[in-house]
């Protein structure tokens, strides 16, 4: 898969609540190949703003059922990307874009089974995509959707919910979970946390899914996980996303940056596109990405926090150290893979592959 930016023409611009809109990108037919996708995974985009490169991450909201590359930027305070998403961009502008990655994506199934999907605000995403497609690929499974959001009027993609629920009535349970607007059913208020995680579980949900799907702020997603693993739900069968990251982030970074390792240098090589790229770097600097980077190396990156994935690659000689991992699965670690944004030499020498994917 090909981990370069490809420019593409931006079809439709769509207004889905007072502060998200939803992008959809028109990929032309030699592209779609390369950027065809699974339920549930996301794409970087690349842009320039105020004279400086801007990426950034977002998952797809389509089914690839349906042939559609649509994504939903809610706007934040303090975000240069969304403002211009939902101030300045319209159809017919160009973006940047890299081929869909991520792990958060639906099992194959050919089996009947009973998914429980946790969502809050734009976090309905990947689970969207994740729940169009199964109700279509797998005729047999049941889905619960427990989505939250501040009112009704800040829910995305509620018509379109609204309309898979009454399509699939029989299949398709939604609970929406509203934190600053009264409602008849005490169910419905307030946030999605552990003791309302005991309130839908013991009225309308069953720890007997098959798989459970979480998106969200990170406070939610790692309270929820957690509570799930001590009522016995096998970690394997427990999937999340993470937007973004905080204060669990900068905890272990400082722990790493904390060890001391002297003037040890390690000498690193890069292997991207066949061709290799070498620079000296200190075990206590920059992330090998960082560094790949100032010395002016191009090299696929988006989030530089442990989550996306895009600068993943194969360790194939020597030892590093990561400050977090968030991205890849135990099993990708085990065959050597790393998040080189998240990455630190721990040997005289380090060879890094990105073409193995």
């Amino acid at each position: 898969m090909s981990t370069h930016f490809e420019k593409v023409r931006i079809k439709e611009v769509r207004r889905e609540t007072a502060d998200c809109v939803s992008i959809l990108f028109e990929i032309p037919d030699d592209l779609r190949e390369n950027f065809s996708y699974l339920p549930g995974q996301h794409i970087t985009l690349r842009t320039t703003i105020n004279n400086e490169e801007v990426r950034r991450s977002y998952s797809l909201c389509s089914s690839p059922i349906h042939n559609e590359w649509r994504i939903a930027v809610k706007k934040v305070e303090g975000g240069i990307f969304s403002q211009l998403a939902n101030e300045r961009i319209k159809a017919g502008d160009t973006m940047e874009i890299m081929p869909p990655i991520g792990h958060f994506t639906l099992p194959h199934s050919d089996l009947p089974k009973n998914y429980v999907c946790f969502a809050a605000g734009s976090g309905i995403t990947p689970v969207l995509s994740i729940i169009k497609t199964g109700l279509i690929k797998q005729p047999h499974s049941n889905f619960t959707l427990v989505y939250g959001n501040r009112t009704r009027q800040s829910i995305i993609f509620k018509e379109e919910i609204d309309a898979l629920k009454n399509k699939y009535i029989e299949r398709l349970q939604v609970i929406h979970i509203l934190s600053r607007e009264q409602t008849d059913a005490p169910l419905n208020e307030g946030r999605i946390d552990i003791k309302k995680c005991e309130q839908i579980f013991r009225t309308v949900a069953s720890l007997g899914a098959d798989d459970f799907f979480i998106c969200g702020p990170e406070e939610m997603i790692f309270s929820i996980r957690e509570w799930l693993i001590e009522k016995g739900i096998d970690e394997k069968k427990i999937h999340f996303e993470l937007f973004n990251t905080s204060s669990s982030v900068q905890t272990k970074t400082q722990k790493v940056a904390s060890q001391t390792f002297g003037d040890a240098i390690s000498h690193v090589t890069l292997k991207l596109d066949g061709r290799s790229f070498d620079f000296d770097l200190p075990f206590e600097s920059d992330s090998i990405l960082n560094a790949a980077l100032k010395q002016g190396a191009d090299l696929p990156y988006a989030c530089k926090s442990g989550v996306c994935t895009t600068c993943k690659a194969k360790l194939l000689e020597g030892k590093i150290e990561m400050d977090v991992n968030y991205g890849l699965e135990p099993e990708e670690v085990a065959e050597g893979f790393i998040l080189t944004c998240q990455s630190h030499p721990r040997t005289e020498k380090v060879v890094v592959d990105f073409d193995i994917k």
